[in-house]
């Protein structure tokens, strides 16, 4: 039994799956930190309405993957490499967020992610014009906002890149996460067509995720995944140029927590996709650093700190976010792809210099900016530049 906290320390619950290593990792942070461990919830608990919260908690929600029993009640198939039926995951998360929420409540704790934010955080359309409006750079979508067309397949896909400066795009599906349904399109005039996607489609027609990336090479391969992703919803965007290193192109992934940017890696790839489970690799920081600062016009490694940190406010009521930074070629301007709502696993990742997380892994700065009990703040320009 774990020993009751002391007078000021808080109690802690974890909504999660309770064998997976988010939540040992939170709970390695907070034995680290010195503190009773989290009471677990499980997801499945949750679903099923048996979950139950005590007064004066602080309620921290994982991410309910990696579990065969809670994605079959979410998404209603027993294979986690299916890519389809993201909506149907999409309808059932954010209600059973909403109802954790009330349940938090009623029960006078405090959740610290915003069920409603949560929704936004898990639906890229509405995510990029939350951005958008808040005057975050994004890459320009014709999918997002009031007025946006439908996309009902790779028909509406093809007219949308017919468009000035469409003819490289992202198609994403809506709800997905982790490069899941994604494709990496560009055409080079009538008929021709290709795609690089680590999507694949059996005999049936039925879509998996793999590994692998690949390259489609015919407009034919290209429509006939766009179309199967169109029922779950689409995302398109303006496939922009990234800033390379070593030859490879490169992003990042900023961690920001309580309105403060506290950790960053730098991904690479020799794909349009930089995910790390896709081949990508860990780059080098200190380079990216040195180079955004040496691009000049403006630019500067504090400067795309902030454009996170903005991101990050745009979900005040949700107290960690992981942040995907896009350097434009030269590193001279930036662009925020997605917000991620669950973007903290980075295990081992340090604290960035001046960031009040050195020596802190992702979990620790969490623990340690609720232990500060400081509101979300942004951070000065005198503290940009300190950190820079």
């Amino acid at each position: 039994m774990s020993p009751s906290p002391s007078s000021g320390e808080p109690r802690l619950a974890v909504v999660g799956n309770p064998a997976n290593r988010r939540v040992r990792l939170f709970q390695d942070a907070v034995a680290a930190a010195g503190l009773p461990a989290a009471r677990e919830v499980a997801w499945l608990d949750v679903l099923g309405g048996r979950a139950e919260f005590r007064p004066g908690e602080i309620v921290r929600v994982e991410s309910p993957g990696e579990d065969a029993a809670v994605e079959r009640l979410l998404r209603g198939g027993d294979d986690p490499t299916r890519v389809e039926g993201t909506a149907l995951w999409y309808e059932r998360f954010v209600s059973a967020v909403r109802g954790l929420g009330r349940a938090v409540r009623d029960a006078g704790a405090r959740l610290l992610d915003d069920p409603d934010e949560l929704a936004v955080l898990f639906d890229k359309r509405l995510c990029h014009d939350v951005l958008d409006r808040a005057c975050v750079p994004v890459p320009p979508s014709p999918t997002s906002g009031p007025g946006a067309p439908p996309v009902r397949g790779w028909d509406d896909v093809r007219a949308l890149m017919d468009a000035p400066g469409m003819r490289r795009v992202f198609v994403k599906i809506a709800h997905g996460s982790s490069a899941s349904g994604v494709l990496a399109v560009e055409t080079g005039g009538p008929g021709r067509v290709r795609a690089t996607t680590s999507v694949e489609r059996d005999a049936a027609g039925r879509l998996f995720n793999s590994l692998r990336v690949r390259r489609l090479t015919t407009e034919r391969e290209v429509a006939a995944i766009v179309d199967a992703l169109a029922p779950d919803g689409l995302h398109v965007e303006r496939w922009l140029p990234k800033a390379t290193q070593r030859g490879r192109a490169a992003d990042l992934r900023v961690v920001v927590v309580a309105g403060r940017a506290t950790h960053a890696v730098v991904r690479t790839s020799s794909s349009p996709m930089t995910n790390l489970h896709l081949g990508g690799a860990r780059g080098d920081l200190n380079a990216v650093r040195a180079a955004t600062e040496a691009a000049g016009g403006g630019a500067s490694w504090a400067a795309a700190l902030e454009i996170c940190e903005r991101a990050a406010a745009c979900f005040p009521g949700t107290h960690c976010v992981g942040v995907d930074l896009l350097p434009a070629t030269g590193w001279r301007r930036f662009a925020v792809g997605e917000v991620n709502a669950f973007g903290d696993l980075l295990p081992g990742l340090a604290g960035l210099p001046g960031s009040g997380a050195e020596g802190l892994d992702t979990y620790g700065a969490q623990l340690a900016a609720l232990l500060a009990g400081g509101p979300p703040r942004t951070v000065t320009g005198q503290e940009h530049h300190a950190r820079a």
